[in-house]
């Protein structure tokens, strides 16, 4: 058992991934402490990928009790109360309430492609790129299609907004999470007021009794309180009634800010490559990109630091299933080989791969894939018949196919002249040592650092914004907070690009984009 004493004073951050709902527990010097975690799946129905409202809090309980096991076996005793907490969750999405607070559509996640039509006007109205996923694109589409449920709308927000204000009661959002809703003015930290009217001044909204201004949460940025943990919080959180109600609660963000968070990302020239279910890139600004790009998304820091993002909607899923099969394979024949063991066994084996592949090429797209302008994806293993086919080969090819999309991204970007120092990756493409950040620094040409706080991911990073909120000196930025206090004592390996490795995936970003229409038409008939 743990000499260390649990206080009262920690600080929990909870998120809501794509596939897992994760707990960090951490101490006064951002420490973890203890964790606990729950799995989940998106659903496909109506139309739309979605969650249920009933597994999010089934999630929710069931993480925190297992934290709270975690907590119990190293120090011998349970949280009775919290300093601080911070939730985080999957950026974007469309969670609209009436004004008694019902739920007036399913949660419409980030994976849907299903807002062309209304993230194409809005893009143009605004003269500023409005990604498929975004709220405000999910809102424009449900008026588009004439939904009657919009005519309802008193409160619209993202999934951690969602669970902070049911916890807190406060209608609020971290800058980083509000501008995955709609546009920011970097300038003052808020929503973008001409865009706002522009947005009144629509047609087809002039009907609607709301306002966009009044049905978008408060904007609030790190460091500011955004609340406390009221009594029917608590008892949401913890329905054994041992928490205590009263922890403050810093701003709920997405995924994308805590992972700057957690990968010190946040300063100008940093950037952070994020690679689960789905795959994307933050690279904070020294200037405004020259123009609007479709396939870049301006989003901010959790401070309000303009940011260019690739997001990709597809990356592990398609890799996660294959491994599954040679699991499978491997059970079948005796083996007592473990699921994480035989990822690691893959992963090395595409070390001694063809630069290139081989010629072999795969395409991981489970749902439509935007960057690649594809409205849906068929997942797609394709070779000639000379090619070079081999396990190695086919092992590197599947790991390529999830750096692929960001890859088509990233190229804008360097058209640009933005100026990347490093790329610090996380994520569970990153798990098995060396392998994906060495791939990776051959695919996007630039260093690739790992530190080892990378494992505790998002969860941690939002613990760490809930611990600045309850520590913030008079004058501290979140930078000079996470460079001297949290990770100053942390270790990081990094990883130069190999010439071999960035010509050989170069040559198979030929084939990818080439192949790109064999993708279209395998999403259209089969």
């Amino acid at each position: 058992m743990s000499s260390y004493k649990i206080s009262g004073k920690e600080s929990l951050g909870i998120e809501f991934g794509s596939t897992r709902i994760k707990a960090v527990l951490i101490d006064e010097n951002c420490n973890p402490v203890a964790s606990g975690g729950h799995t989940w799946e998106n659903r496909f129905e109506n139309g739309y990928w979605t969650y249920h409202i009933k597994d999010m809090w089934n999630g929710l309980q069931d993480a925190y009790a297992k934290l709270n096991e975690d907590v119990y076996e190293k120090f011998g005793t349970k949280i009775t109360a919290l300093s601080s907490i911070g939730f985080s969750a999957m950026m974007h999405g469309y969670l609209p309430f009436d004004k008694n607070g019902n739920l007036l559509a399913e949660f419409r996640t980030w994976r849907n492609t299903t807002t062309a039509d209304a993230a194409e006007e809005l893009t143009e109205l605004f003269s500023f790129n409005i990604p498929q996923r975004w709220s405000i694109a999910h809102l424009y589409q449900a008026i588009l299609n004439k939904e009657e449920h919009v005519k309802n709308i008193a409160f619209l927000t993202t999934l951690s907004g969602y669970i902070h204000w049911k916890l807190s009661g406060e209608k609020v959002l971290g800058v980083g999470e509000a501008s995955g809703m709609f546009p920011i003015d970097s300038e003052i930290n808020n929503y973008n007021e001409a865009m706002l009217n522009k947005f009144s001044s629509l047609e087809k909204v002039k009907p609607f009794d709301w306002s966009i201004n009044d049905i978008l949460p408060k904007v609030l940025t790190a460091g500011e309180s955004a609340g406390t943990l009221t009594e029917e919080g608590a008892l949401l959180l913890d329905p054994s009634g041992m928490l205590k109600a009263g922890a403050v609660m810093c701003p709920p963000e997405g995924d994308a800010g805590t992972g700057m968070v957690a990968t010190n990302s946040v300063c100008v020239k940093t950037g952070n490559v994020s690679a689960g279910t789905s795959i994307f890139s933050m690279v904070v600004l020294e200037k405004q990109l020259s123009k609007v790009y479709e396939e870049i998304d301006m989003v901010t820091t959790p401070t309000g630091r303009p940011v260019a993002m690739v997001h990709c909607n597809n990356c592990c899923t398609d890799l996660d299933y294959w491994v599954s099969m040679f699991t499978e394979f491997a059970n079948a024949s005796g083996s007592d080989l473990t699921k994480p063991q035989i990822y690691d066994v893959l992963y090395n084996k595409a070390l001694e791969a063809d630069a290139d592949c081989g010629g072999l090429v795969n395409y991981n797209y489970f749902s439509g894939e935007p960057v690649a302008h594809l409205q849906d994806g068929r997942p797609l293993f394709a070779r000639a018949q000379n090619s070079r086919f081999n396990l190695a080969n086919f092992m590197r090819s599947q790991i390529y196919s999830t750096m692929a999309t960001l890859r088509m991204g990233m190229e804008i970007l360097e058209k640009e002249n933005v100026k990347i120092d490093c790329l610090m990756g996380h994520g569970g493409l990153f798990k098995t040592p060396v392998v994906g950040q060495k791939l990776m620094a051959g695919a996007m040409n630039t260093l690739v650092a790992v530190m080892e706080t990378a494992g505790e991911g998002g969860a941690w990073g939002i613990a760490v914004l809930a611990r600045y909120c309850v520590d913030k000196m008079s004058g501290e930025t979140l930078e000079a907070y996470l460079n001297e206090k949290v990770f100053s004592k942390y270790k990081s390996s990094a990883i130069e690009p190999s010439a071999e490795d960035v010509s050989g995936f170069a040559e198979y970003m030929k084939l990818y984009k080439s192949g790109l229409a064999v993708q279209k038409a395998a999403a259209e008939n089969i």
